[in-house]
């Protein structure tokens, strides 16, 4: 019988490109064919270290109908990377549903550590970090202040995604819920040339971006109760 092949979970750069280890690098050159959230996207990586590899689009769109095939690829032999447009899939991007299938049909996965946004947000901030909470992408619209809400109770520092256009929006949903104190430290544009930390109240990091429009993808980190009392 055949042994299966392997799939290696291949984190890429959030920005500078120079980020990039070399076993990935290596990966990535010598898998069977490479999985893309946006092959486009991938190509400029690709071109900036000279990768020769097969990429194939693995997307939310695509993942639940690609799933099958995928599994047959690997059981008979194939070995198969797959990255995010930026930073480690899974990770609020697509991932988890190849690494579960995977697992159920006894296939190996090797996942490499590597580029994740919010580690370097959370650094930033200055804020305990002996526990921390990820959110992900806050929901768009049903349960939105119901989880904010939640959040505005937490005691461990929480750290979660956001866009431009939400920023200021959700800024106000957390000082309704939080108070106008509460410490946040917000950053933006990470490893890139208009990198960003915002670290101050609630109040005065929406003046901030109020008075500098929001641009680029944003890292929100918002101190926990028990650290903000002690700190009153």
């Amino acid at each position: 019988m055949q042994d299966s092949g392997k799939l290696y979970v291949v984190p890429t750069p959030i920005g500078n490109l120079g980020d990039m280890t070399y076993r990935a690098v290596e990966i990535l050159r010598t898998a069977d064919k490479v999985l893309a959230e946006d092959t486009r996207t991938t190509k400029v990586l690709f071109n900036h270290y000279q990768i020769p590899t097969k990429l194939e689009s693995f997307h939310q769109h695509n993942e639940h109908s690609r799933l099958q095939g995928l599994i047959r690829e690997l059981q008979n032999g194939s070995t198969i990377a797959q990255v995010s447009d930026a930073g480690t899939p899974g990770i609020s991007d697509p991932g988890f549903l190849l690494v579960r299938a995977c697992l159920e049909n006894h296939i190996p996965v090797e996942v490499l550590p590597g580029a994740t946004a919010f580690v370097p947000a959370l650094l930033k901030s200055g804020f305990a970090l002996h526990r921390f909470v990820f959110e992900g992408f806050l929901p768009a619209k049903k349960g939105r202040q119901t989880r904010i809400q939640k959040m505005a109770m937490e005691t461990s520092t929480l750290v979660f995604y956001e866009s431009p256009h939400k920023l200021l929006k959700t800024l106000e949903q957390l000082i309704a819920a939080c108070g106008p104190n509460r410490r946040v430290s917000i950053s933006r544009e990470i490893t890139k040339k208009f990198e960003e930390t915002v670290t101050d109240s609630l109040h005065n990091a929406h003046a901030h971006f109020t008075a500098n429009s929001p641009k680029g993808e944003f890292v929100i980190v918002l101190e926990g109760t028990e650290n903000h009392i002690e700190d009153e």
